[in-house]
Order: C-alpha cells, then sequence, then structure tokens
C-alpha cells in the first residue's frame, strides 16, 4: 500500500518563489553583521552564514520569538528591516520585509587598493 508522505516544511519567506529557487538563490558565505531590535537591550555582531533575496541565517546565542521585528546591517546594503522567522542551537533565520539584492553584499565598499609588486 503506497503511503503519502507530508510535504517538506516551506518556510513563508518574503521574496521567494519556491523552495528550489529559494536554495538556488541564496548564497553560502562568511560575513558579520549587525543586529538591533526593539526587544535587545543592545546592537550585537552576529556572524551571517548564509543569504538570499528574501533574508538570512545567522549565529546567534539570544533566543527570540518568531516574527519578532529585526532589523540587521550587512555591508554593502545597509540596515535592513525583517522578522525572525526561525531560532534553533543558537542560529535564527530571518525573512526580510522587502527583497535585497544579497550581490550588493560581496561587492566591496571601499577604494579599491593598488598592489605593489
Amino acid at each position: 500500500m503506497d503511503r503519502l508522505l507530508p510535504e517538506p516544511f516551506k518556510p513563508n519567506v518574503v521574496g521567494a518563489t519556491d523552495s528550489s529557487t529559494e536554495a538556488r538563490a541564496r548564497d553560502s558565505l562568511f560575513l558579520t553583521a549587525r543586529l538591533r531590535s526593539p526587544s535587545l537591550p543592545q546592537t550585537y555582531t552576529v556572524r551571517v552564514r548564509n543569504l538570499s533575496a528574501g533574508g538570512l541565517m545567522a549565529e546567534f546565542e539570544t533566543p527570540l520569538d518568531r516574527d519578532t521585528p529585526i532589523e540587521v546591517e550587512v555591508r554593502g546594503l545597509g540596515w535592513v528591516a525583517g522578522r525572525v522567522a526561525w531560532f534553533t542551537q543558537g542560529r535564527t533565520g530571518i525573512a526580510f520585509d522587502a527583497p535585497i539584492d544579497p550581490q550588493r553584499a560581496r561587492k566591496p565598499v571601499g577604494p579599491a587598493r593598488a598592489s605593489a609588486c
């Protein structure tokens, strides 16, 4: 007898079209960012592990409730507003309120330096 398995969980990420598109558009990287929220006592520095047009995953030890408003300052993008999508074992997922261009975070932000040969 065939059993139907439930569909895998698909988070509701702003700007995502479907899970396969989102997975292809997610950029694995390692950069630091700043994170702030009205529910936090200060601004924190976090490590961003992946970034897409719809959100990011960061290492952050402080548990936050789902849908907590949050802002993340990412180099090349500035402060980006969003909400906590999930939290588990020191990592948090943040869904942006509006899509961003993740490639801007990879571009150099300062003037290029000439190398001496």
